[in-house]
């Protein structure tokens, strides 16, 4: 797990953050109020989590299922869960109605377990189409070329709600390749919008991480996931 932060780096932190993004939503001539902040809270301890939940993080997301599973009872269940990293098919049936969006959805056959144990559990999961826009190799999700077709297919299926798309791009210190990548995804996120998804429910385009969530707001983001930004470097663990 990560080093405890003190509290005061945390707020300032947090300060800093919420005061970047809606910098960042005014440049792009939106509110600030439309962009979700959500806390990227791998291997961030349920204490830490609670305090910056107590401090107005209001989403919160985990990457690894196992983890999820041993702090969830231990969170405030008054935060928005979601679950943003890879998840695996044998993996579903244990978070299906702990978290309230899947946001990593990236193959047809995911959405097909997951709708089906939506079902038996009597609900609708929302979820969010993951993109590969960097063609990665060591990154799971759906071509930009690809994505219509899929969503379409999975539009289909019952007990899967489609409430927009996510993207992890290549790390770049390129400010401009950058702005491409998040070009592309909005322009990809409008596209859907306007054809294929449910304009009378909100949908999200979730894009930009610590490194880069302001310039991922300016292009069209609102939902960013920051984890070191907020909790400091963490000491991961495979």
């Amino acid at each position: 797990m990560t080093e405890k932060l003190s509290d005061s780096v945390f707020d300032e932190n947090y300060a800093e953050i919420v005061k970047n993004i809606a910098a960042a939503a005014e440049k792009s001539g939106r509110n600030p109020e439309d962009i979700i902040l959500l806390a990227a809270t791998k291997t961030v301890s349920a204490d830490r989590i609670n305090y910056a939940i107590s401090k107005g993080v209001n989403y919160i997301g985990e990457n690894r299922v196992q983890e999820l599973l041993s702090k969830d009872d231990d969170v405030n269940p008054s935060a928005h869960r979601h679950f943003i990293g890879h998840l695996q098919t044998n993996k579903v049936k244990d978070i299906i109605g702990r978290v309230e969006m899947i946001e990593s959805v990236d193959s047809v056959h995911l959405a097909e377990k997951i709708g089906a144990e939506a079902v038996k559990r009597g609900i609708t999961m929302d979820v969010l189409l993951e993109i590969n826009i960097g063609a990665e190799q060591s990154k799971s999700g759906f071509t930009p070329e690809g994505i219509y077709e899929a969503l379409d297919e999975i539009m289909k299926i019952e007990g899967i709600k489609v409430r927009g798309i996510m993207s992890i791009p290549p790390v770049c210190t390129d400010k401009t390749v950058q702005r491409e990548f998040f070009t592309k995804l909005n322009d990809i996120f409008i596209d859907i919008s306007r054809e294929k998804l449910d304009n009378s429910n909100r949908l999200y385009l979730s894009m930009g991480m610590s490194s880069d969530y302001d310039l991922a707001i300016e292009c069209g983001a609102n939902l960013v996931r920051i984890g070191t930004g907020l909790f400091g470097d963490r000491n991961y663990k495979k």
